[in-house]
Formats: structure tokens, C-alpha cells, sequence
């Protein structure tokens, strides 16, 4: 799979990759029971946002910075701060410096500002996010009028999905590029759909642009979006958007239409919870 080297800005990435915080787990987790998922909330970015309070609050005391200081200026109260230190304690994103509960900013923001961090740090919490829900992970973006994967993590036992059609040419079908054309405006999906004809790829695939639009129009910015079979039956991909950047991007993971949660070693962890990396 050719991935995109050129990336968006880091407000873009960044904004997709708020997904990977705990919300790997609540909007890109697998329903073995049903074939077509139903509306889901937006908890997944409202956590990843509480997040980002704490973390730009930390970035403000490079010396350290005690809790109800980090209460008061991050509006979380202190049960629920609690419980996003201790993961961005685990995650090097907060260090405590006392026993009195005084909090600095952790290596891992320092990291990022080093060349290539963001890369570097994106690549990390991919591999988190695979081991977590096993399965291959992705980040996407549209770009130029084209659907582009710009990172991926997969493994022996977590491949990505076969591209047997270039996902350039396949949005209408694949759950990556059904995310994106979400986040775009009537007028740019329309356009993208006159450009891009919409191919029968299986029998399951949508290829009517207003029916397609229709079931655009129906998804809501925090909903996930699966693939029901539409781009190859014999994968499971789901995939949900990034908000709050100027780019359409979407996180994303897939697995074996047949794989069986059990069978991967790296979900035996499930309070396992996957980083939010700066802002």
C-alpha cells in the first residue's frame, strides 16, 4: 500500500489522530453482532478534548504545576483529572516532578518538537492503537481531490487491507474514503463523485451518486463508517473522522472478515488506553 508522504498541516493530523485517544476503543470498535452499526455518540473526541485542556495547560508550566491549578485553568474537575494524569503519565505526556501532585510537561511533548517527532509520535500511537483493538490502523486524508493514506501500522497478525483497487478511485466504497467525503460539502462530494465514477467493486457496492449522496447526508461528523462488504468482502474496515482541522482526515482500522477477537494476544489488555499526542 503506497502511503503519502506529504502530510497536512499538524492541526489537521493532529485533529484526526484525537481518535486514538480512548476512542479507538468506543468509535472504531468492531460490532460482531450486527452488520450495520447504529448512530454513536460523540464520547470518543469529548474525552479526547478534556485531553487536550490538561495537555495545553501543562505546555503553559514548563516548571510544574499543581493539580488544582491544573483543575481550575483546565476546567476538569479533580476525580476526573485524576484519571486522564494517569494516562498521560503512562503515555510520557505528564511527568510528575513531587509527591505533592505537581505535574511538568513530559518527554513526549518535548519529542514532538524535535524534527520529525510529529511522524515519529504519530507512528508510535498507531502501533499502540493496532496492538489495542488488533487490527491494521490507519490515517487519511483528502487532499487534492483524492483520498490519501498518510500512515498506517499493521503487523504478521494485524495485515492491512489488500488494495486491489486503488482507494483513490474506490471512496465510494471503502470505509476511508465514505469518512472523508462526509466531512466535505455538498458541492465538493458532488464534484469528487462526477470525477471519480462510482465502479461496482462488489455486489454490495453503492453506485448510484444519489443514493450514495443520500447515505453521506444521513452520517453525522462522530458517527463511525464501515465498509458493509462494499470494497472487498473478505475485510472488516471501519473508520471515524478527525474534526476540528481544515482537512477532511479520518482514522481507521481493519481486520479479516473471519478474524475472531480472541484470537489476537493484544486485546487481552482491554483497559489498555491508546495516547492523545499534542495539540
Amino acid at each position: 500500500m503506497a502511503l503519502d508522504a506529504n502530510f497536512p498541516t499538524t492541526s489537521a493530523l493532529l485533529a484526526a489522530a484525537l481518535l486514538l485517544f480512548i476512542g479507538w476503543s468506543l468509535v472504531l470498535a468492531p460490532h460482531h453482532a450486527q452488520d450495520c452499526p447504529g448512530p454513536r455518540d460523540s464520547d470518543a473526541m469529548r474525552r479526547a478534548r478534556i485531553a487536550e485542556r490538561v495537555v495545553r495547560v501543562l505546555e503553559q508550566h514548563p516548571l510544574g504545576v499543581g493539580v488544582r491549578q491544573i483543575s481550575r485553568e483546565s476546567g476538569v474537575p479533580g476525580e476526573q483529572l485524576q484519571q486522564v494524569l494517569a494516562m498521560l503519565r503512562e503515555e510520557d505526556f505528564a511527568q510528575p516532578i513531587t509527591e505533592s501532585s505537581v505535574y511538568a510537561p513530559g518527554p513526549a511533548l518535548e519529542r514532538l518538537a524535535s524534527p520529525g517527532g510529529l511522524t515519529k509520535q504519530l507512528q508510535h500511537t498507531l502501533a499502540l492503537a493496532r496492538d489495542s483493538v488488533g487490527a491494521a490502523v490507519y490515517l487519511s486524508r483528502y487532499a487534492d481531490g483524492v483520498v490519501r493514506i498518510t500512515q498506517m501500522a499493521d503487523g504478521p497478525i494485524t495485515p492491512a487491507v489488500t488494495e486491489w483497487v486503488d482507494f483513490r478511485a474506490a471512496a465510494h466504497a471503502s470505509a476511508v474514503g465514505k469518512c472523508l467525503l462526509t466531512q466535505l460539502d455538498p458541492a465538493t462530494r458532488i464534484d469528487h463523485l462526477a470525477r471519480h465514477k462510482a465502479a461496482r467493486l462488489t455486489p454490495r457496492t453503492i453506485t448510484s451518486p444519489q443514493l450514495l449522496l443520500d447515505r453521506l447526508e444521513r452520517i453525522t461528523p462522530n458517527d463511525p463508517v464501515y465498509d458493509l462488504r462494499e470494497y472487498a468482502g473478505e475485510w472488516k474496515p471501519r473508520s471515524g473522522s478527525g474534526t476540528g482541522g481544515p482537512i477532511a482526515t479520518s482514522a481507521a482500522a481493519s481486520e479479516p472478515k473471519h478474524s475472531a477477537g480472541a484470537s489476537h494476544p493484544q486485546r487481552s489488555q482491554p483497559g489498555r488506553r491508546i495516547p492523545i499526542y499534542g495539540f
